[in-house]
């Protein structure tokens, strides 16, 4: 984002309103992500191996498979998502070139994302952290060489970002894959045995997990082209906002894995009460970290924005951005770690149900009455730190219960 925001402010728009589309090939993802990392947690806690690899190299097989599909809508379809979403032209000619690259390396993507959890599902994140690292000094440099033409190479913009994306994670499956075979105590292989009735149970939990990713994709780039609306600057702030944001996410997500793993984990084992208690453990953690990096937001909003882009405009909205989501990091970690605790479980049904009533009737419907309206988009930015306050509290509600510690999977 960084190089590609001294390209153009178009180039810019065009690779955020992507990681948008994104979502929605996660919606695919998450139908064998979700509940193959609650099943396998569950299988490692039952200290059971040689049924966690055999679904390991089940779920392979689902993810190529279903990569395949979204590779192919993906490419012959990235110019008119730009366009279905209301972006200017010169965004649509950018990110069309853009997501036809990546829509080419979508194998890779599925099986990383797969790998990742199956590991971290294991209890294995330090290794993922290792790849992750090398992966991102690839990635830059790749950007570096492609994107401004270093070494040799033609300066290819916007395309070369994509190209790098795609490389990197071609270097993390072959990381991951000799990891896999090659690490002497790893708790996963690939068993070449496919059995059904757990592909069946897989599948069980990841339907629902996928129609509340895909509703909350098709309700995020709802919201999104609520945005567009309001000019390129404004996308262009909002997506800036929206990365700086995830160095604050990152913690959120981290502990949100590891309690997803440890609540699976120990419900395998039986241990209901520590189950419990890793998620609550896990929360704490999770908004003390977010809770800091929110501070730094609020305090410094342009100065960190100045990194992306140089554009006024951009630079005004970005940090009215920050302020605004600064001051919703806390009850934005327990949503996140609460509601992976509970897909852990195989609570996905009742995350569905959350998600989608708090997005519609606190988010969408409220930011769309106010855009046509006529309120500026600090009030959009407004609605959407409320939603999430709302969410934040229904989720603390619910995992406090206890009900969803006995869910079937």
């Amino acid at each position: 984002m960084l190089m590609v925001g001294s390209v153009s402010v178009a180039a810019l728009a065009a690779v955020g309103m992507s990681m948008q589309f994104m979502m929605i090939v996660n919606v695919f993802m998450t139908l064998f992500v979700v509940g193959g990392n609650a099943l396998i947690s569950r299988f490692i806690g039952q200290r059971r191996k040689r049924r966690a690899s055999a679904l390991l190299y089940s779920l392979v097989l689902l993810a190529i498979a279903l990569s395949f599909i979204v590779s192919v809508s993906g490419y012959f379809g990235s110019y008119h998502f730009y366009e279905w979403m209301g972006a200017p032209s010169d965004v649509v000619s950018e990110g069309g070139r853009y997501f036809r690259i990546i829509s080419l390396g979508i194998v890779v993507i599925f099986l990383d994302t797969l790998l990742y959890n199956a590991l971290s599902a294991a209890g294995d994140t330090k290794s993922s952290l290792y790849i992750k690292l090398v992966s991102s000094c690839i990635n830059a440099f790749l950007n570096y060489v492609l994107i401004f033409g270093h070494f040799g190479f033609d300066a290819m913009g916007i395309e070369g970002a994509a190209i790098a994306t795609v490389l990197a994670y071609m270097f993390n499956i072959v990381a991951y894959y000799l990891l896999i075979k090659k690490k002497h105590d790893s708790k996963l292989d690939f068993l070449p045995i496919v059995r059904f009735k757990d592909l069946k149970r897989v599948l069980k939990v990841g339907y629902a997990a996928a129609i509340d990713r895909g509703a909350s994709s098709l309700s995020f780039l709802f919201f999104v082209s609520i945005i567009t609306a309001y000019g390129t600057a404004e996308l262009a702030g909002y997506q800036v906002g929206l990365r700086i944001e995830g160095i604050a996410f990152m913690p959120g997500f981290g502990f949100a894995i590891a309690s997803m793993a440890l609540v699976g984990q120990n419900l395998g084992a039986k241990n209901l009460q520590k189950a419990y208690e890793m998620g609550i453990i896990s929360g704490r953690i999770a908004y003390l970290f977010m809770g800091s990096v929110g501070v730094v937001m609020i305090l410094f909003p342009e100065y960190l924005v100045h990194f992306f882009t140089q554009d006024p405009l951009t630079i005004a909205v970005a940090s009215k951005y920050l302020i605004l989501v600064g001051l919703a990091q806390i009850p934005l970690a327990i949503m996140f770690v609460y509601a992976a605790s509970l897909r852990g479980a195989g609570a996905t049904k009742t995350t569905l149900k959350v998600n989608l009533l708090s997005l519609w009737f606190f988010r969408l419907i409220p930011s769309y009455i106010a855009y046509k309206m006529g309120f500026g988009i600090i009030v959009i930015f407004a609605i959407m730190n409320i939603e999430t306050l709302i969410k934040g509290i229904i989720y603390w509600y619910i995992y406090s219960k206890k009900e969803w510690l006995h869910t079937k999977v």
